[in-house]
């Protein structure tokens, strides 16, 4: 928040300094470590002076304004929260307020929850959308409102619009969170303040507010425990279970003693680390327990909240990324699960980042820090992109740096390719990326393993298999351009990779479905990604029955040894500095991740000739 005064003293403030864009320019300068947008200043100086007066004129100087609330565990902000007394009940209200300084806008065509103004290049969320999100997320993570959801109400206040230069966005309903008025409207919007807020003091109201713990409420948690707990039966077996307890009783002892436990639950690919993060939610919010998922992976995050919450939209929001944390207090939480810790950043910094957010500080010190039991899941043979540094070893260091004690649970166990163990360790000697040969695969009777001579005979072997009712996924190493723009106006799919005549699409880029093809986080779930060819950031966290997977020629077999040839990859993440042992360790890891996709069974292909001959030798 950049600054908190009543209605009325801010109104002075206004009229006889003319200074309040300054004075919110001098706080925004010493919390964030830059100066605001020239937009932001002059959204100040006449909004707010707009929204002020008609409170003063309203009869509501006592009011409270909070300016630039931010929104908990988030980077968003609402343009203002209004706190006070509501005039039948006598208990808190507050109105969420959204601020624009629009004449004219209108709905996008075919989408009503977005729309256009002549001065944006594309279309924003429509502001009665905006403004009950921001209701909605709020009552979802302040303490201070679990006990009073309707307390809460959102405004969109349009001051230099005429309903007829906004009329089209009523399209989208309006109700207690989000609703809309305009500049002639105000007299309306003078009785709508009157309606929520009575003409007595807010500052105890905003001091609530403001005190209020960040956590998902006990009613989000309700929700998520039926969701993710009922929707499917997990059943734990063996260092599943012995992982589960061990968070639990690290809750126990983290409420008891006051003292934090950082646990570290370490398993290959189908070991059941998901498993135990979704069982571990589940259980928490059903006893209460303020916890959040997190993962590095937009594909594995959106996935899950389809899967966890595709009833329930507000349970989506428990789901998180990493770079989630930077601004959280510490031990906001009690249990933060980090699942795909693999994918651990050294810095949650990125080329969006905030100036002020740019402080170096490591990204897992950042999760240990915002809850009382910070639990890492993963895998560490399944990084695969430069700056990711989840590895035992490294989380352990980073515990000790701060003093934290630090429990590691193995899983053994796995329930992907069939169970089979003895194909993992296959797949790891292949690779040789614990320094074994390559050996002959000899069937368990657990799960197949098959070569193929041309993309083609893989492609239509997976189909076949697909038309028996099988689900089925190609994808292959990062070694053909990705294009990127993919519109609406193209008759089919860019075909990127090419091997001889066969040439079929990467998987869609983007978040929209488009020709036919799901969104890119969707690929490994969605029925309509066969046809595509997956990459690794695509198919990592995922399982299908049948993988195929193609080797490019960025990893190829020569005489008795794998060679690495990195330019062969086109992999945007590999750059100049990536020193040439991390992309021969990547490059690897990569293809242990597509080689362990496979519930039933996996067959390989290679583009390089002497490669097929050996893949050939190894499985008959």
């Amino acid at each position: 928040m950049l600054f908190r005064e009543s209605a009325a003293s801010l109104a002075n403030r206004t009229h006889l300094e003319g200074r309040l864009a300054e004075l919110l320019s001098e706080n925004f300068l010493h919390r964030h470590r830059h100066r605001p947008h020239p937009s932001e200043v002059r959204s100040w100086e006449r909004s707010i002076p707009a929204l002020t007066n008609a409170l003063v004129e309203a009869g509501l100087g006592e009011v409270e304004m909070l300016l630039e609330y931010a929104l908990p565990l988030t980077s968003k902000r609402a343009d203002v929260i209004l706190a006070g007394v509501h005039p039948s009940t006598g208990e808190p209200s507050y109105v969420v307020v959204e601020l624009k300084q629009w004449s004219e806008a209108y709905p996008e065509e075919g989408d009503p929850l977005l729309c256009r103004i002549d001065a944006y290049p594309d279309p924003v969320l429509n502001p009665i959308e905006q403004v009950r999100g921001y209701c909605d997320y709020l009552i979802s993570f302040n303490g201070a409102l679990e006990e009073i959801p309707d307390s809460v109400a959102g405004v969109a206040y349009l001051h230099n619009a005429t309903d007829f230069g906004v009329a089209g966005l009523r399209t989208v309903t309006e109700d207690d969170r989000g609703r809309m008025f305009t500049g002639d409207q105000r007299g309306a919007f003078l009785g709508y303040l009157r309606s929520r807020l009575a003409a007595k003091p807010g500052a105890e109201a905003a001091d609530a507010l403001l005190q209020g713990k960040v956590r998902p409420s006990r009613q989000l948690m309700t929700v998520a425990a039926e969701e993710v707990r009922n929707r499917q039966q997990f059943v734990l077996l063996d260092e599943q279970r012995l992982a589960y307890e061990t968070v639990m009783s690290a809750v126990r002892q983290a409420r008891r003693s006051n003292r934090k436990q950082v646990v570290i639950v370490a398993g290959g690919p189908g070991s059941g680390k998901s498993v135990i993060a979704l069982s571990l939610l589940g259980d928490l919010y059903r006893r209460g327990v303020p916890a959040l998922h997190a993962t590095g992976s937009q594909s594995f995050t959106k996935t899950m909240r389809k899967v966890a919450g595709a009833r329930k939209p507000e349970v989506q929001r428990l789901f998180r990324y990493f770079n989630s944390f930077m601004e959280s207090e510490p031990n906001d939480l009690d249990v933060l699960v980090c699942d795909e810790a693999h994918r651990l950043r050294k810095t949650s910094a990125n080329r969006y980042t905030k100036a002020t957010l740019r402080t170096g500080r490591p990204q897992v010190a950042e999760l240990m820090d915002a809850a009382r039991v910070p639990v890492f899941l993963l895998d560490q043979h399944q990084v695969v992109r430069p700056g990711e540094m989840g590895t035992v070893e490294q989380i352990q260091a980073a515990a000790a740096e701060l003093g934290l004690d630090c429990t590691v649970v193995e899983l053994d166990s796995q329930f992907r390719c069939g169970g089979s163990d003895a194909y993992l360790r296959w797949v790891v000697d292949f690779l040789g990326i614990e320094g074994n040969a390559p050996s002959e695969w000899e069937p368990d009777g657990k799960v197949k393993l098959l070569t193929a001579d041309s993309p083609q005979e893989l492609e239509d072997f997976l189909a076949a298999r697909k038309s028996q009712g099988y689900s089925a996924r190609m994808s292959a190493g990062y070694c053909w351009k990705w294009t990127t723009k993919v519109t609406s106006n193209m008759h089919a799919l860019p075909t990127d990779v090419v091997i001889g005549h066969w040439a079929r699409p990467w998987n869609l880029f983007g978040d929209r479905a488009l020709l036919g093809a799901p969104p890119a986080p969707l690929w490994a779930t969605d029925p309509a990604g066969f046809g595509q060819i997956g990459c690794v950031y695509t198919a990592q966290g995922f399982e299908y029955d049948w993988s195929g997977v193609i080797m490019g020629p960025d990893l190829v077999w020569r005489t008795d040894r794998w060679v690495i040839e990195r330019t062969a990859s086109k992999d945007p993440s590999f750059t100049k500095a990536t020193p040439d042992e991390d992309v021969d360790r990547l490059i690897r890891n990569t293809y242990k991740v597509l080689l362990t996709r496979g519930m039933i069974g996996t067959i390989v292909y290679s583009t390089d000739p002497e490669t097929r001959e050996k893949l050939r030798s190894l499985i008959s």
